[in-house]
């Protein structure tokens, strides 16, 4: 099994998630759900109270998929830890946050081509959201004039 470590805002660590994580068609109360990114969120629609944990994988870094999935959890009411897992790389952290993900499980080898600084340098996902800048400049900077 490839070692992997869990990226959050506090770095980097190691697996803290204690259950089984199954399929979704193998999944029972209490274990977390591994989620492709070819799945529907709405499959688990009633049942999300139950999960504590949601993988989603990212095969790829340039599918983008994922990120729409974990927004559509979360709208739909989701408040347990929500990881991505894959191909996810440090300059994608921050969209990874914003979209509703918790933490981002990335295989080691990765975090030795983008170490713990790399990811560190984007934890601060909120101070540089596109949008909160406009809000701000609205409101008394330069676009106000």
């Amino acid at each position: 099994m490839t070692q992997t470590i869990i990226v959050t805002d506090a770095g980097f660590g190691p697996e803290d998630f204690n259950q089984p994580i199954t399929a979704l068609n193998d999944a029972y109360p209490g274990c977390g759900i591994d989620l492709a990114s070819s799945s529907d969120p709405a499959e688990l629609a009633g049942r999300l109270v139950d999960i504590p944990l949601i993988r989603v994988d990212f095969p790829s870094f340039a599918d983008g998929r994922g990120f729409t999935i974990a927004r559509q959890l979360r709208l739909m009411g989701y408040q347990g830890r929500l990881r991505a897992r894959g191909h996810v790389i440090a300059d994608q952290y921050a969209m990874a946050r914003r979209a509703g993900f918790d933490e981002v499980e990335i295989p080691a080898d990765l975090a030795a081509r983008q170490p713990e600084d790399q990811w560190l340098f984007r934890a601060n996902w909120r101070a540089h959201d596109y949008q909160a800048s406009l809000r701000g400049a609205q409101s008394g900077g330069i676009a106000a004039q």
